[in-house]
This record gives structure tokens, sequence and C-alpha cells, in this order.
């Protein structure tokens, strides 16, 4: 086991528990840029890290009935089927397979770290405008349940080649598809979806040959620990000062890696 893994997994976990963002958004772009790792193996082995670890965050909001698990059966019903497509597509016509695809790969990383940041710094404004221009009147449930598919659609493509925008954006989309609903439940059923979207893509992935067991084995040894730590510690760290130095940070990762 590689000690220096396992502390990678150990500090994402803790930001994750601290902030709620998916580990997508912080691990691949470590991986990628500090560690070296091959993009698309960076990707893979995330998304197996993800569904394991927002397994958890999905039973205890499961439990506390934070969970809208019709919407979560919509994000899936298009998520689900775009990512076994978009990998498929990959697998097939990449130069060289999915290790071919790494460029494709790393620039969408970066474009979807951006669009995280920009949905960090203004979830609570896109919240408020969604609420204010659905005026209070009743939503169409055929429209909402079309645009939700759609929407899981689109997440399942980013989130198979990213491993990024099942968080924040996912949340952020939900936010404006549901402005009625408590926050609380939105992200529950975001934390829910992501889980068998991760799992498929990340499974996607491994049949293409782009997982690290070993790898994946030291992230978590140190993450799930860091993930309890950043929980218990959340409640005593101001959400105004965490989420702009974390979407800065996402922002310049995500630029760099669209340049590099």
């Amino acid at each position: 086991m590689d000690f220096a893994y396992t502390i990678a997994g150990f500090a994402v976990g803790a930001i994750v528990g601290l902030t709620g963002v998916g580990g997508g958004s912080l691990m691949t772009p470590l991986l990628v840029l500090m560690f070296g790792i091959h993009p698309s193996v960076a990707v893979g082995t995330d998304l197996l890290y993800a569904a394991i670890t927002k397994a958890g965050g999905t039973l205890a909001h499961g439990l506390k009935g934070t969970v809208d698990w019709k919407i979560t059966r919509l994000l899936a019903t298009g998520s689900l089927p775009a990512a076994a497509i978009t990998l498929a597509l990959i697998g097939w016509l990449a130069p060289g397979g999915i290790e071919g695809a790494a460029h494709l790969i790393q620039v969408a990383l970066g474009v979807a770290l951006v669009l995280t940041a920009v949905a960090l710094i203004f979830r609570k404004r896109i919240q408020a405008y969604a609420v204010a221009r659905s005026g209070g009147r009743p939503e169409d449930p055929a429209r909402t349940a079309r645009l939700t598919i759609i929407t899981g659609a689109v997440l399942g493509v980013l989130v198979s080649i990213s491993s990024v925008g099942a968080g924040a954006l996912g949340v952020t989309a939900l936010f404006f598809l549901y402005p009625a609903m408590p926050a609380l439940r939105i992200v529950g059923s975001d934390i829910a979806h992501a889980v068998p979207l991760t799992a498929v893509a990340g499974i996607g992935h491994w049949f293409l040959g782009s997982v690290d067991w070993f790898l994946l084995g030291s992230l978590l040894v140190g993450s799930l620990p860091g993930i309890w730590l950043g929980s218990h510690i959340s409640t005593k760290v101001p959400d105004r000062i965490l989420r702009p130095i974390l979407a800065t940070m996402l922002m310049l990762v995500g630029a760099k890696l669209m340049a590099h």
C-alpha cells in the first residue's frame, strides 16, 4: 500500500465531509496532476471510489427520509444508459480505446471542474432565482420528469468521462427543476443517484482496463476515516469561508487541465 495515496484519500475525504462536494472534483485532478496517474485510470478508479464512499451517505440520507426515490429513478433513467453508451463509444471509436482518449478525458475534466466551481459560487443565487422564477406556480409533472431524465443523461456523459458532475452540478440542476423542494432532500436525492451512476461508469472503466485496484484500496483506507472526521467538524467551519476557497481551487485546477 502506498502511504501517499492513503494520505491523499484522507485529505479529500475530510474536505468532502466538510463541504459536501463530490470527491471526483478533487481526487481525479489530484491523481493526474500530483501523482502522474494516467487520466483514464484516474477517472476509472475514482468512479468506483465515489460509488463506495457515497453508498454510506445514501444509507444515512435514506434512514433520515431525505431521499426522493422518484427523482433518483428519473435521473438514473437518463444517466445509466448515457454512461454505458458513452464508454462503449470511447472504447470503440477512440484511437487506442480508453487509453487513447486521455486528452478528451483531461479536457472534459477541466470543463467539469470549472462548471462545478461556478455552481459552488452561485448555488444560493441559482436556488433563489429558481424559486422566484417559479412564482409559486404548480409544476408540470410530465415536463419536469422529462427534463430530469435529460439532466440525468447529461450527467451520465460528463461523469463517465471525467468522474465530475454528479455532486455540485447535479444539485444545482435539481434546484432549477424542483425549486420548492427542501435543500436537504435535493442533496440526499443527488447523492443516492450518484451511487448507481458512478458504479455503472466505474464498472465500464474496469471492463476497458482503466481501474487500478491497488490504488483504489489505498485511497479508501484514508478516505473513510477522513469523511468521518470532516463530517464531525463541519459545523465548526463556516460554509461561507470554505466554499469560495474550494471553488477558486477547482477553477484553477480546471483551467490548468484544459491548458495542459
